[in-house]
This record gives C-alpha cells, structure tokens and sequence, in this order.
C-alpha cells in the first residue's frame, strides 16, 4: 500500500503530485530512513525500492539475526545450511512401511504375568509378528493392516494420538454370543483386538485384513 501510494502513474503526473503523496507518510520515510529530496519523477522509483528494501530486509535484519544466534546454540543452523541432510526434520515425506516399523508402533496390552491368559497372548504376539513378515511381501498389504487398525494407509508427521495398541479377545469378554474368530478394530482409539488362536495357519487364514 506504501510503494502504490508513491508509485500509482495515474496520480503522479508531475513532481508536485508526488510530493504531495509524501506529506502523509513522512514520518514512516524518516523512522525507514527512506527520506530522500524528490528532484524528478524518475527519483520516485529510487524511493519504492528504499521502502521495499525497508520493508522486506532491514526492518527484519535485527529479529533475523537473533533468531540465528539462538539456532547457533545447539548446532542448528550449521545442520540447515546442508538442507538435503536437513531436509527430513521439516519436511514429511511418505516412505514405504516395514513388518518392523508396524510392530513398534503398536503398544501390545498383556495380561499380567504367570496368568492363564498371558501364555496365550504371547503365542498370539508371535503370529501377529510372523503375520506382518508375511504381509511384507505384498506392496500394499501393509498398508492395509495399519488402516484396518487406525483407519489411515500412512503413519502421520506427527505420529498417532492416541499410540496404536492391541488387545486380544478372551473366551467370555464383552457380550459376544461366541468368541469371535476375527480381528476387531476401533480406529476411534487406534486399537486392534486379536483372537487366541492356536496356530499361526488359522491366525492367518481368518485375519482377512491383507485380503
């Protein structure tokens, strides 16, 4: 708005006209440092760039140099000026998932230990590790088990909230007329519930999550 005031060609025919648009913006020229005696129409462009210069890089410089010093505290700004190395901390970029990389995502919910239960639920775990090596081997199997759970095909910048998790499905839990053969999801909570097989053949062959 500064420079259009200054720069408009239809309004500033003569010297007198740009002088006149001046007067109202004298003390913002002072305090930029960007008064200068108009002795032609042509001094008008000297003066759009003296503002612009103002505007964009001195009135900045001051904040900008701090904000360096303080990156220089812990080795920041040095790590920024090789940006391809750099470049994975400010910018997400989607990469392919791992059988490993879904495993630690998932917080796996034991019973408490020596307990009937628990037995079962780690031969269960052991599946489910084996289940993702499997899936692993398709390009977008993967994929699939993490949106079964969580509803997206992606793991987001700034992670799940809350952290994915599994349960298993114990013979009598809840109000199932029988104990169900399948997984259960609720990506409300980012939670995977596992039945209790006995062998990796049928965990397999009823989880149809990579079907």
């Amino acid at each position: 708005l500064l420079t259009g005031a200054i720069y408009s060609p239809y309004t500033h025919t003569t010297l007198e006209d740009l002088e006149k648009s001046k007067e109202p913006l004298l003390d913002y020229l002072a305090n930029a440092g960007c008064l200068r005696p108009m002795r032609s129409l042509r001094d008008r462009d000297l003066l759009v760039h003296d503002i612009v210069m103002f505007q964009v890089i001195h009135r900045v410089q001051g904040p900008f140099q701090r904000f360096c010093e303080g990156l220089k505290t812990l080795g920041v700004l040095e790590k920024m000026r090789h940006p391809d190395s750099f470049r994975p901390l400010f910018c997400y970029e989607p990469h392919m998932l791992t059988a490993d990389q879904v495993d630690d995502l998932f917080n796996i919910h034991l019973s408490p230990e020596r307990s009937n239960r628990r037995a079962a639920e780690e031969t269960v775990v052991t599946f489910w590790r084996d289940y993702l090596q499997d899936a692993e081997e398709g390009p977008s199997k993967l994929q699939k088990i993490l949106a079964f759970a969580t509803g997206a095909t992606a793991v987001p910048p700034i992670g799940f909230s809350p952290a994915p998790s599994i349960e298993f499905i114990h013979r009598g839990d809840d109000d199932f007329s029988s104990t169900p053969i399948f997984p259960l999801a609720n990506t409300c909570v980012n939670c995977i519930r596992l039945p209790l097989h006995v062998s990796y053949q049928l965990f397999k062959e009823n989880h149809y999550i990579v079907s």
